[in-house]
């Protein structure tokens, strides 16, 4: 390849070329933005620039994390349509946000208020048209988010590519995306190419390394792939955080309350601070034992739950990546493949799109369990049930939803070996084995969520089933900047599940060969995929209904379209047998080539960095003079209704300075305690909401100041029961005087 500069002079030149048409059609993307903290918006604008992110994280970047407490924004330009449609336009805004489109109000989501949507209909015609989208924030938390759908599809992101500060045709719009696009891939391919083939000599001392230390060498790659696939996550894990969404908030005071409550309580885990003063309320929620073991030291050495959040945030992606990769290096006994199917597994459409839940990038140890399973049916040993035991106990303890559907993954994937159990009476008693070890072990992780179950009626319903359940537009989105601009944006629904094309191909290449029916592992793989897609559409799929009425297990999945967890990671590991069957049909020259582009699709299909992300400055030094104050019980306000009850969240986040038990919170389920707190609360400060809180025992307030108008903060300055100890500007902690 050396031999040939020819063939390089014309790649860099055809890139070149796609690099300079993009600079003449191209456009810039966006929207032009001003904001303004005159409350007339009289003076000039405070800033201006042309953005493409519109939402808290865009907003925070643009004022580079120090946003003003009260401020105007206005965004403006033109979004490109291709064909006629009725539109529906949608703001997500804290507080009042409105859009007008060629100077007709579209969405009128005005006021003053706590983050709710509101949308609107409108029928347009080919080409750019007008659109002004205004904001207002009047204090504390923020929020602004717009989606759109066509002729009454799911909504989802306006594209960037389809904004522009000056009128431009659709076509021209596209013309540019695809463009970027092609010169972003071309870019990428071009550089491994360069590195992988030009440079015999160089390549050369690292595939000895990799083949001397392959376990290694794998994992550290797969480290390099989390901080590219996140990025700018790993540029400043400390600061950068999904702290816009209140889930992201909910699980890192997850693991800093189990990393607390562990080793001064471990019996009374599970109590946790929030909605005081229930019992159980880790309960409400994952609780994530695995993931808060992993966050432990870092918290126990001083670092904030967002950085211990980020860093095994990063640490999923690459251990789910690392482990798939060493079942499949066992399975093939090719390291190159066995990269390849953990590349498709860690870093995919489904993990990359779900960064604010932790609880769904440690899937370690699935292909682990699978991997155990196949050995012990291969040959029963009690050691080997207990290896299977201890994976699948691993697995439940990352996340109840990955519980429910590593169990229905293996019992799939030993139906379809019915030889090895059927015709050995020591298997089916080893199975017993292993099934019954992974209870006992389970079983003091698993009783608080049954006693939540017996006091408070925590269960999901087969209407919350129907609700969030799989379509088949779910397994064709994708966020990855690939395949999203070029045709993934027209179906794109709220959860991508698209496995990539790299993986399909392969998966396919093992079913169309038949390999997927000989291999009894592969066959394994098949069933994972059907196991995982047929339950993802819920109450809709045949026999669901009967399935949820005698398998508790279901009555623990609000979500059944998260199922297509399955299907991504099967079709990952798929994907290997049909590598291995590519590789023995072509010549070794052809096959290193091969691999080399599905390595560099494997990365690339997923890829949508640079992501979004929220500064985080700290949680404010006020929350931690709580920590000295001995008995606390504290109620925080704004107190939020149940409609908007994820704005607890951020409360949570801050009592991991103190821990002390809250009235707040913020959960997968909603005691009815909250309700009755809410209705004897809600006119907080007058009197009556103050008698309340000493009856409930409250002896400490926080409150957002900046939430309430001038009467309000008199009526509270002159509350005889209140008296203020500490103030952090907008915050202030009062001790009440008649709580216990």
């Amino acid at each position: 390849m050396t031999r040939k500069p020819g063939f390089w002079l014309a790649s860099i030149l055809a890139l070149a070329a796609l690099l300079a048409l993009r600079f003449t059609i191209g456009i810039d993307q966006g929207l032009q933005v001003e904001y303004s903290t005159d409350p007339l918006a009289t003076a000039a604008p405070a800033r201006t620039a042309v953005v493409q992110d519109i939402s808290a994280a865009g907003i925070a970047a643009d004022w580079n994390g120090t946003v003003p407490a009260k401020f105007r924004a206005k965004w403006f330009g033109y979004f490109a349509v291709g064909r006629a449609a009725e539109y529906t336009f949608a703001t997500t805004s804290d507080d009042g946000s409105m859009l007008s489109i060629d100077g007709q109000l579209v969405v009128d989501n005005g006021g003053v208020h706590g983050p709710q949507e509101a949308s609107g209909r409108i029928r347009l015609d080919p080409g750019p048209h007008f659109v002004l989208l205004e904001y207002t924030q009047e204090g504390g938390d923020f929020e602004m988010r717009w989606a759109w759908a066509r002729d009454g599809g799911s909504l989802t992101d306006v594209p960037a590519w389809a904004l522009s500060p000056r009128r431009v045709s659709y076509e021209r719009a596209r013309a540019t995306m695809i463009i970027d696009r092609l010169a972003l891939t071309s870019a990428a391919a071009l550089g491994v190419v360069l590195l992988w083939l030009a440079v015999p000599r160089a390549r050369e001392p690292v595939m000895r390394a990799v083949e001397a230390r392959p376990k290694l060498t794998s994992l550290a790659l797969f480290v390099c792939l989390a901080a590219l696939e996140t990025w700018p996550l790993a540029s400043n894990p400390a600061h950068l955080s999904r702290n816009d969404n209140g889930d992201a908030m909910l699980n890192e005071w997850t693991i800093a309350w189990v990393a607390h409550q562990a080793p001064r309580d471990p019996l009374r885990l599970f109590d946790a601070n929030i909605f005081y003063p229930e019992r159980d309320t880790l309960a409400y929620s994952e609780s994530m034992i695995v993931q808060s073991a992993m966050a432990a030291p870092f918290l126990w050495l001083g670092a904030s739950p967002v950085l211990a959040y980020n860093l095994v945030l990063l640490a999923g992606f690459a251990l789910t990546a690392w482990a798939s990769t060493l079942v499949v290096a066992r399975w093939t006994g090719d390291w190159t493949v066995a990269i390849l199917a953990g590349t498709f597994a860690g870093f995919n459409a489904h993990t990359i799109s779900r960064i604010p839940h932790l609880q769904a990038q440690h899937g370690e140890f699935l292909p682990l369990s699978l991997f155990a399973l196949d050995a012990l049916l291969r040959e029963p040993r009690a050691g080997r049930a207990l290896k299977l035991a201890g994976w699948f106990v691993l697995q439940a303890l990352t996340s109840v939803y990955l519980l429910v559907f590593t169990a229905f993954a293996l019992t799939a994937a030993a139906v379809v070996r019915p030889r090895e159990w059927l015709g050995s009476r020591k298997a089916p008693a080893m199975l017993a084995l292993s099934a019954g070890t992974a209870i006992v072990m389970l079983s003091p992780f698993l009783l608080p969520y049954w006693r939540a179950y017996q006091s408070q009626g925590l269960v999901r319903s087969l209407a919350d089933a129907v609700l969030y359940s799989a379509s088949w537009t779910d397994y064709l989105t994708t966020a990855g900047r690939l395949h999203y601009g070029l045709w993934s944006y027209r179906v794109a629904s709220f959860t991508p599940l698209f496995p990539g094309g790299a993986a399909l191909a392969l998966a396919g290449v093992a079913v169309f060969t038949g390999v997927a029916w000989r291999d009894a592992r592969a066959r394994m793989c098949v069933a994972t995929i059907v196991c995982g897609l047929i339950l993802s559409f819920g109450p809709s799929a045949p026999g669901y209904a009967i399935l949820y009425r005698f398998v508790p297990l279901l009555h623990a999945v609000r979500a059944p379209v998260r199922f297509g967890y399955l299907v991504v990671v099967g079709v990952a590991l798929l994907a290997a047998f049909g590598a291995c069957e590519l590789r023995r049909r072509l010549p070794p020259g052809q096959w290193t080539r091969a691999a080399t582009v599905l390595l560099l699709l494997a990365v690339v299909e997923p890829l949508a960095a640079p992501l979004g992300f929220q500064p985080f400055g700290g949680i404010p030094a006020i929350y931690a003079t709580l920590a000295a104050e001995e008995g606390a019980i504290v109620a925080e306000f704004p107190f939020p209704p149940s409609r908007m009850i994820f704005m607890n969240a951020r409360y949570m986040l801050n009592s991991t300075r103190h821990f002390k038990p809250l009235l707040n919170g913020y959960s997968g389920f909603v005691p009815a305690s909250y309700y009755e707190h809410y209705a004897a609360l809600g006119s907080f400060p007058d009197e009556e909401s103050i008698a309340s809180l000493g009856r409930l025992g409250v002896t400490h307030l926080i409150v957002h100041i900046d939430a309430y108008d001038a009467e309000a903060l008199a009526r509270l300055r002159e509350a005889p029961d209140i008296k203020e100890i500490a103030r952090e500007p907008p915050l202030v902690l009062y001790r009440l005087r008649g709580g216990r």
